[in-house]
């Protein structure tokens, strides 16, 4: 009996590599070999360091910014939710692996039976005999002998599962990064859009007093002054509009870092100094958006569809399960563990469903069709990873050319205004085209602001769309 048992576990160890899961190769082809170049991209720096390779505290230069987002590091509810997740795939991980080795169990008992042999109607002398029988054993039971991979696969499976989680918090964290950086600029837009407003209404204050003071003495009309109360009136609406947006700013701020921001480290303008690095990316190809978060989650996703198809193969073999117990067996407590009272059993058994009406086929059908989902999937994220590259360098491209061009036609528009009003008051120009002029000095001053805050964002998109700060957040691991 023994050397069947050995003869059994040294077959299984030699048939445990067999896998019947597909071989993985990467899909290929889904985008381009290189980035956008050309046209409308600009050139890339060939000494320029790689965006993607640079932490966030290194790209993000103002200071008050840098604690904004580590408090959102900190505190933020969607990177909690993320952390939770990886400690759910590895504690379903560590349940899956339980499967590749045997449970042992320990019992033991005591039977205690007596035997009247001098029953009523018997033949015995009255005696009465008591039995008692002690046992104690250890064993496993139904234990699957993983001859084709079935359980290797799960487990595999598994741990694709929980590597895809990382990824996924990963991901989290970089956008949780870009997500706080761009609503902390949009609140330092707005604020600069208030503080714009503020001092236009003055100038529209001014010109509104003296449009009045000259129709009361008779040298203005009635016309002149609605006219100049329009402008004003504007003003006083977008300085409304404008504290409601800086206070809905904060707001969404405050959700984002996941607790109320210091006054202290929150923006008063957009300053003219860059709150992050003015890097364009280095000359990289396309193969650097395989180092994405979001796409390596959707590559460990598609190798745990592999593998549920070798657990699928597998269940058209037979499955091998062993029950085996060895323990003692005595008469007499106190001999329970003395020589001679040792037991053992061993009992191998196979089960290969002969009609299950086509389950164990459609289940191998769902795998690979999951599998293909997984490739299509796997290969969209891509495709959208390299457009948010490529929109991104899109607008780089020329948002230089732009901000230059708004600063100059806001410069050109004061100067119009100024001159245009003092041409008024020296009764050369209507009072009609100084209206128009401070109009388009406001527009233009309100355009800049946008202007430059299009390009401020640009740069966050472009950090964040190349997988910026994916360095420092693989060696932050799974903390949230």
């Amino acid at each position: 009996m023994t050397k069947s048992l050995i003869a059994l576990i040294t077959s299984t160890a030699l048939l445990a590599g067999c896998n019947l899961a597909p071989n993985y190769e990467r899909p290929t082809g889904a985008i381009p070999a290189t980035l956008p170049q050309g046209g409308v991209y600009p050139a890339a720096a060939t000494d320029a360091v790689d965006v993607s390779r640079i932490g966030w505290r290194d790209f993000f230069l103002d200071p008050r910014l840098q604690q904004v987002i580590e408090a959102g590091l900190a505190n933020n509810r969607d990177l909690r939710v993320a952390a939770a997740n990886v400690l759910q795939a590895r504690a379903q991980l560590k349940v899956q692996r339980a499967d590749l080795l045997p449970t042992i169990n320990a019992s033991g008992s005591a039977n205690y039976t007596n035997n009247n042999m001098g029953a009523a109607g018997g033949t015995g002398t009255g005696a009465s005999q008591d039995i008692e029988v002690y046992q104690a054993t250890a064993g496993l039971s139904a234990f699957e002998l993983d001859l084709f991979g079935r359980v290797r696969n799960l487990s595999r499976a598994a741990q694709e599962q929980v590597f895809a989680s990382e990824e996924a918090q990963r991901s989290t964290r970089i956008s949780l990064i870009a997500e706080i950086a761009t609503a902390w600029l949009t609140m330092a837009s707005d604020q600069e859009q208030l503080r714009l407003s503020r001092q236009t209404l003055g100038a529209f204050e001014e010109t509104l007093r003296l449009t009045r003071e000259q129709f009361r003495v008779g040298i203005g009309s009635e016309l002149e002054v609605r006219q100049a109360d329009t402008n004003y009136q504007g003003a006083v609406s977008d300085i409304a509009a404008l504290e409601a947006a800086v206070a809905l700013d904060q707001n969404a701020l405050n959700l984002l870092v996941g607790t109320t921001v210091p006054q202290a480290q929150l923006p008063s303008s957009l300053a003219a100094e860059p709150a992050t690095r003015d890097a364009l990316p280095g000359d990289v190809g396309s193969d650097v958006l395989l180092r994405r978060p979001d796409v390596l989650r959707a590559e460990h996703l598609l190798i745990a569809e592999n593998a549920n198809i070798g657990a699928a193969r597998a269940a058209f073999f037979p499955a091998i399960s062993l029950t085996g117990t060895i323990g003692t067996l005595s008469s007499a407590l106190s001999g329970l563990f003395k020589d001679g009272s040792y037991t053992y059993s061993a009992g191998p058994s196979a089960s290969l469903p002969l009609f299950d009406f086509g389950r164990r086929s459609g289940n191998l059908q769902y795998a690979k069709a999951s599998q293909q989902a997984a490739v299509a999937t796997y290969e969209k994220t891509i495709q959208i990873a390299f457009r948010e590259v490529a929109d991104a360098l899109a607008q780089r491209g020329k948002i230089g050319d732009q901000v230059r061009a708004q600063t100059a036609r806001a410069e050109s528009a004061g100067v119009a205004a100024r001159l245009s009003d003092a041409r008024f008051r020296s009764g050369v120009d209507s009072f009609l085209t100084t209206l128009d002029a401070q109009r388009t000095s406001y527009a233009a001053q309100q355009q800049l602001v946008t202007t430059r805050l299009a390009q401020a964002s640009n740069l966050v998109e472009l950090y964040r769309s190349l997988g910026g700060g994916l360095e420092e957040t693989q060696a932050a691991g799974t903390a949230p």
